[in-house]
């Protein structure tokens, strides 16, 4: 065997030595993280999942222990919109509180959020400061001087007395979605339609707005959900009106046909109804209200 012929095999088993695949190492933080979102996937789902397995049982196994549908009827949903529990009403006052809540919420925050991000003076972080704080407020401090102040003016019971505190809460949320959305907006696009003779409404409207859709719209799924969950304030200032009442409260005060015992299957087959259409929007819209959140965070 020549020189060259030996230098020729050694570079080919070389050429093989540095080609073998290298075998992946046990990585242990990513079987941690894998672990770690599987049980919080778990812990967030295990009650949703339950409810619905109760609300699949028949009223003589309301309380079986068994992990899985097991005496499944659905009569349990159809109770649920008979009798006197108005749950039908309720569902629909629910959506007029939360739809007028989150449009008059949206008006309001845009226009302060866009002051906030677009206008230079002193104490502006205080505003947005004071604009959070308020939200801060137990809700449960707020019944009584509430319930009394609608008494004395006669709201006790109406739409009024259960939209205005919910906007109350509703702001803060929307200013400070969108305040931190528009914070990282390229404002050169503005000044170039004012340029080519936009007024500053102008301007907003037709180049502002369409840009921060992805954040108007998380911060509307954000305050509807937030209104449609509320039941602190609604309990007590809706008096007890089916007229008025939220779908929360017509829950928490469900019956059946026996006032003896507590229909807990249907009150199951209630928060299935109320929970479902919400995680439908939330799935479908999912990317929208991420990238709401995210776009706010990093700066382009």
């Amino acid at each position: 065997m020549t020189a060259a012929t030996q230098t020729a095999t050694t570079g080919a088993v070389a050429v093989r030595k540095v080609r073998r695949p290298r075998l992946r190492r046990f990585d242990i933080r990513a079987v941690g993280r894998a672990v770690g979102m599987l049980l919080i996937v778990l812990w967030c789902l295990a009650p949703f999942y339950w409810m619905v397995v109760a609300s699949l049982r028949q009223v003589d196994f309301t309380f079986d222990s068994t992990p899985y549908p097991k005496h499944v009827t659905f009569d349990n949903y159809k109770a649920v919109f008979q009798g006197n529990n108005h749950f039908g009403r309720a569902l629909l006052n629910s959506v007029i509180i939360g739809s007028v809540v989150t449009v008059l919420a949206m008006i309001v925050g845009v226009t302060c959020a866009y002051a906030i991000a677009r206008l230079h003076f002193r104490g502006k972080f205080a505003v947005l400061g004071l604009v959070l704080a308020a939200s801060m407020f137990p809700g449960v401090a707020l019944v009584t001087p509430l319930f009394q102040f609608f008494t004395h003016i006669g709201w006790l019971g109406t739409y009024q007395a259960l939209m205005i505190p919910d906007l109350s809460f509703a702001l803060p949320l929307c200013v400070y979605v969108l305040a931190s959305f528009f914070t990282q907006m390229p404002w050169e696009l503005e000044q170039a339609a004012k340029v080519d003779g936009a007024s500053p409404g102008q301007a907003f409207r037709m180049v502002i707005l369409p840009l921060a859709a992805p954040g108007l719209f998380t911060a509307a799924i954000l305050v509807f959900l937030s209104v449609w969950n509320e039941f602190l304030l609604a309990s007590q200032l809706s008096n007890g009106k089916p007229n008025v009442a939220p779908v929360t409260y017509s829950i928490a005060t469900f019956s059946g046909s026996d006032p003896r015992i507590v229909p807990y299957t249907s009150i199951m087959a209630a928060g299935v109804v109320v929970t479902i259409p919400l995680v439908i929007v939330v799935l479908l819209f999912q990317r929208r209200i991420v990238s709401g959140l995210t776009a706010g965070g990093v700066k382009g």
